[in-house]
């Protein structure tokens, strides 16, 4: 027996306080889906409240969601970029299933995983952002109530080996308990997880897979202190040694000093579709309008054109572009992240430098587009000698961070090439 579900009202807060700012109402059926929002009255009229993003504007009354086919979420902006990616749909799948045939054999009611089930599944300790989501009954929808649920570094084992476990797939009910509770808040299809650093701070954990033909690890950590070298606000990121498994620590820029900060996508900051091709300009235009601090944002956001451009990474979406909320509605651009270098891939962009120069990733593009990011005459060419200077030097950083030989070698169609 299939259970089905009605409307489903869910109370969305904000930070910390959990301060209440809307109500959302999720409905499907079938292949329909349907989504509401409402900014209650106690945030329209509070001094610092700001749209949660450009899709729902500070309005009374509900707000509905456009149709979209099945590519892409249900939910507005903000609400989608809270939501698990492939590695967390994945376990949290695999969870359900197995839940799934222990209440077949039970004979007790089925229910059949929606986009909200997805969105609610997630811990509320670790979620992205400052949103949290609050159910019917009052309870916030996280797994357990002990705020500090995230594993610390000295579980990275235990992690390690319910990741590797899920990728082979002879995961235990207790692996899955386990990633569950800690690898589904974050997004992209690598294995992953939320843990708390040795001082306490939330940090990601990213894990070999067992489908790497190289260090990929190695790779992010290189990537990012590659970027904090070239003068790029980065995320911090170290590696350090599991039972002799290399595992990225990469420290979480949504939260300071443990309080949570809103996060919006450039997908959700510039309402993107997947019919359409964006560019960095484009994000440019969206720094102009939403920025405080226009101008170095705009010049930090053409130094990561650079700078992607010189270490091939061509994985460059919107996805993994950022934005962290300052106040009454202003954004800023969020430290870089997911910065990985592409040894085995075309020199190409996901995100076009401008729609006049496509994918092709070339220098000579950025020099002309340098204008439109705040740039007077020449000045860019300052920024870039400093990306270059820093990048150049990256076989003395691989060493630094334990790459070997061979993974050096890996990597080196990634930076040597023409255009440094």
């Amino acid at each position: 027996m299939i259970r089905k579900k009605g409307a489903r009202r869910i109370t969305v807060c904000l930070g910390e306080v959990a301060q209440e700012v809307g109500t959302l109402v999720f409905q499907s059926s079938g292949a329909r889906r349907s989504v509401s929002f409402a900014y209650m009255d106690s945030w329209l009229n509070d001094t610092n409240a700001f749209p949660l993003s450009p899709d729902l504007p500070l309005n009374a009354g509900y707000q509905y969601r456009a149709k979209v086919d099945h590519s892409q979420s249900a939910f507005f902006g903000c609400i989608a970029d809270t939501e698990p990616d492939g590695w967390g749909r994945m376990i949290i799948k695999r969870d359900h299933a197995k839940k799934r045939r222990a209440r077949v054999l039970g004979d007790s009611p089925i229910e059949l995983l929606d986009d909200l089930d997805f969105l609610l599944w997630i811990n509320d300790y670790s979620r992205m952002g400052a949103l949290r989501f609050r159910d019917e009954s009052g309870i916030f929808c996280k797994i357990s109530n002990d705020m500090q649920d995230a594993p610390a570094l000295v579980d990275l084992a235990q992690l390690l080996s319910a990741s590797k476990a899920l990728e082979e797939n002879r995961e235990t009910v207790a692996d899955l308990e386990f990633l569950r509770e800690n690898g589904t808040s974050l997004g992209g299809l690598r294995p992953k997880c939320t843990i708390r650093d040795k001082d306490g701070s939330l940090a990601i954990g990213k894990f070999p897979s067992v489908n790497d033909t190289r260090s990929i690890v190695h790779g992010e950590v290189l990537a990012l202190k590659l970027a904090a070298d070239a003068g790029i606000d980065a995320a911090r990121a170290r590696i350090i040694d599991s039972n002799g498994v290399p595992v990225a620590v990469i420290t979480r820029f949504d939260r300071i000093n443990g309080k949570r900060i809103m996060y919006l996508s450039g997908r959700s900051i510039l309402q993107a579709t997947s019919s359409e091709q964006y560019s960095y300009v484009d994000l440019a235009d969206a720094l102009r309008m939403y920025s405080g601090q226009a101008t170095k944002d705009l010049h930090e956001l053409w130094r990561r054109i650079v700078f992607n451009i010189l270490i091939n990474n061509v994985d460059d979406h919107l996805n993994n572009h950022g934005f962290l909320h300052q106040a009454h509605g202003q954004w800023r651009l969020a430290p870089a992240f997911d910065l990985n270098p592409f040894p085995d891939k075309d020199r190409s962009l996901k995100t076009w430098i401008s729609r006049e120069a496509g994918d092709e990733a070339s220098l000579a593009e950025a020099v002309i587009v340098a204008p439109l990011f705040g740039f007077s005459k020449g000045a860019e060419k300052i920024v870039l000698e400093e990306v270059r200077y820093a990048v150049k030097r990256w076989k003395r950083v691989a060493r630094s961070i334990g790459m070997s030989a061979v993974d050096i070698a890996n990597f080196e169609p990634a930076f040597e090439h023409p255009e440094l």
